[in-house]
């Protein structure tokens, strides 16, 4: 990591010397720090360098850090750069606020230091990769049509690209949420078991006639991103969230959904088929077939078969782990509560699907 970032430039900017002091300590293996106790001394910085990462207090004295981020998005110089928000604010609408202004991520204080770390090496490296997709792209606009094998090789990296961006949005909506860590692998494998199903027995023959289930399933591990931005204290809380809390918890669906819109808008259309599955599945999945699901309470076929699907198996995956307030069902009881929720909570004819299947997801 050390290698990887030496050369990025990062700016830390809090009113609190004790906290600038701490982030210093915590990157200063990950890239140069430069650290400033107001927006107004980070506008003069910015005059002088281009960072690759801001990292900005909300509640300072004169200029905000919302006021300070919407003059950092009208400035073309400085609106591509990443800003994350420092708050040790609990308001959910100040937190919402900045991630609709543009921000990336937010971070609490005071600084766990393996957590700053961690966030902060994962949008470095999600800020690179996103400007190397950008030049690798422009070089394929530029390609003659006659020069097959150079437009392959170009293609290659570019896909390399979009695999290491699409990891590395993976590893960081796990390393948001440690209590439910493994659950995007399991619950894709899952989502593989009953798709081979759908396939086998003709079920649903017409709307999976037209997927590409390789893209389908790679889709499927983006379910949760909306997670990204909901608050550490809630993602994190060792026990039962309250009615508020778990209010908040439901609004990771249409993050999730408005976060891939913004990605989706930046890519080629093959790409955006990627991600319009995504988006389908992070917004739908915790619908239900009776309509008392959310975010909208949608029913029956309303509900997209992706969403229909990927239900089960988040719904499987949440009755056999352990949670701080409860312990893990046997995978025989989550089985039958899954099956006796057919026609309420699940699409009755892909519980049946699941009858056949239930068996594999048991097996390590």
């Amino acid at each position: 990591m050390k290698d990887k970032f030496t050369d990025a430039k990062i700016i830390v900017v809090d009113d609190a010397v004790t906290n600038l002091k701490c982030a210093k300590m915590s990157l200063a293996d990950t890239a140069q720090v430069y650290t400033v106790i107001s927006a107004q001394k980070m506008f003069d910085l910015l005059d002088s360098i281009v960072p690759h990462l801001i990292l900005l207090d909300i509640n300072m004295p004169g200029m905000d850090g919302l006021e300070a981020l919407k003059i950092l998005k009208e400035n073309p110089k400085t609106a591509d750069i990443p800003v994350i928000f420092l708050t040790s604010k609990t308001e959910l609408d100040s937190e919402l606020e900045g991630l609709s202004s543009g921000a990336v991520d937010y971070i609490t204080k005071p600084f766990e230091p393996l957590l700053l770390q961690k966030r902060v090496a994962i949008h470095l490296m999600l800020h690179q990769q996103r400007l190397e997709l950008e030049e690798q792209s422009k070089q394929l606009k530029n390609f003659n049509d006659n020069l097959q094998q150079m437009v392959r090789e170009e293609t290659e990296k570019v896909t390399r690209l979009h695999g290491a961006i699409f990891t590395t949005v993976v590893d960081l909506v796990e390393s948001r949420d440690d209590i439910t860590g493994g659950h995007i692998s399991r619950t894709t494998k899952w989502y593989a078991y009953l798709l081979e199903d759908l396939t086998r027995t003709g079920v649903y023959k017409e709307e999976i006639s037209a997927w590409d289930q390789n893209i389908v399933l790679q889709s499927s591990m983006l379910h949760d991103v909306g997670k990204i931005q909901i608050s550490d204290a809630i993602l994190k809380k060792p026990g039962k969230l309250t009615e508020e809390e778990f209010a908040e918890m439901k609004l990771h669906t249409v993050f999730g959904a408005a976060i891939l819109d913004k990605i989706s808008a930046t890519l080629p259309q093959d790409d955006a088929l990627f991600i319009s599955h995504a988006k389908v599945m992070a917004l739908t999945h915790h619908e239900k077939w009776d309509g008392s699901g959310y975010p909208y309470g949608l029913s029956g076929k309303d509900i997209p078969l992706e969403g229909r699907l990927m239900a089960i198996t988040d719904v499987y995956d949440a009755l056999i782990s352990k949670r701080p307030y409860k312990e893990a069902f046997s995978h025989e009881t989550a089985v039958e509560i899954i099956i006796g929720n057919s026609g309420a909570h699940f699409d009755p004819s892909l519980i049946e699907v699941f009858k056949r299947v239930y068996k594999k997801f048991e097996a390590p």
